[in-house]
């Protein structure tokens, strides 16, 4: 093996090492890895081995999670938008893509992006909702309060 081959393996984390760095179970990538959403390395004995792209996957899989609620199903669906659109900005700036191809691309990119900002609009509607919902729940509780707080 070469020195940039050993170099290289030394950077594969085990699932051990990856699940504790990415902040998640052994479980979860396992889950993940069953659902699509990550791909590690796996080694002709069958161990996966991660690298630190997989874990930067992981952090965005939480993140996802965190910041908009999204299920594992959207995930993978928006997974699958920003993977296709670093394709895309790869060709696009292949200098030997002609200029017909990219204004392929662009119109792929705009309804790539178009569809991700449908989806997040309609999450942002649900939670509105919610939030109207909680609004008139705490005006109702401080209602009741105030109520028998009167002589």
């Amino acid at each position: 093996m070469t020195s940039s081959g050993i170099a290289e393996r030394e950077r594969l984390l085990s699932i051990g090492a990856a699940a504790e760095a990415a902040g998640v179970t052994e479980r979860a990538l396992r889950y993940y890895q069953e659902l699509g959403l990550i791909d590690p390395a796996v080694t002709t004995g069958g161990s996966r081995r991660y690298a630190q792209s997989d874990l930067d996957r992981v952090a965005r899989i939480r993140e996802l999670q965190a910041l908009l609620g999204f299920n594992l199903d959207e995930i993978a669906v928006v997974l699958a938008n920003e993977d296709r659109t670093t394709a895309i900005r790869e060709a696009y700036f292949d200098e030997e893509t002609p200029d017909s191809r990219r204004v392929q691309l662009l119109a792929e990119s705009l309804d790539l992006a178009t569809q991700m900002r449908r989806t997040v609009e309609a999450k942002r509607a649900a939670l509105d909702v919610f939030v109207r919902d909680l609004d008139e729940r705490i005006d109702r509780i401080r209602s009741v309060m105030g109520a028998r707080e009167a002589p």
